[in-house]
């Protein structure tokens, strides 16, 4: 069986964050996810509105990171859950068990999120950043050719080609 959603939205709200009774850290939010269509009217799109509850650790991310407004893309399970109120009715609740929740957008300029983008193996985290060298990991490539390889020589400094050093007889088009 396979029950895996993702989804992308706004949060409607801050994050509430509690405790169980053993101590177990859960969030509970609400994401704005926008339709991929418009009315038939010519309107605006529409949105649902999504529940999604997130346990121990992602639920102390969610609630210290993320804040009304952001984007966030959540990746989990859809739930049911089914009660009685106090009317004597029976209620059916759907919701997403968040397994990762991922920042949607970057951090905007005052912000109140306290969201800080820090990584302890790189320092300062800047979306959509690039340096040369460091894949994010803090290390430098790993990638060596192999011994008596003449396939490729080494890019030109400052350009993003690398030049052929094999004459074009041995190429089979």
């Amino acid at each position: 069986m396979l029950n895996h959603i993702v989804i992308m939205g706004r949060l409607t709200r801050d994050p509430e964050l509690r405790h169980t009774q053993s101590g177990v850290p859960v969030a509970s939010f609400r994401l704005a996810v926008d339709r991929d269509f418009q009315s038939r009217d010519g309107g605006d799109r529409q949105a649902d509105f999504i529940d999604v509850v997130a346990w121990r650790q992602t639920g102390e991310f969610v609630s210290k990171y993320f804040a009304k407004g952001r984007m966030a893309v959540v990746s989990g399970r859809l739930q049911t859950r089914e009660w009685t109120d106090k009317d004597n009715n029976r209620r059916t609740a759907y919701e997403i068990v968040a397994d990762n929740v991922y920042f949607g957008d970057s951090k905007r300029d005052g912000d109140s999120s306290g969201s800080s983008y820090q990584r302890a193996e790189t320092g300062s985290y800047q979306p959509g950043s690039y340096q040369s060298g460091n894949y994010g990991g803090g290390q430098q490539s790993r990638y060596q050719q192999p011994a008596g390889y003449q396939g490729y020589s080494s890019p030109v400094s400052g350009s993003d080609f690398a030049e052929l050093t094999d004459d074009d007889g041995d190429l089979p088009f």
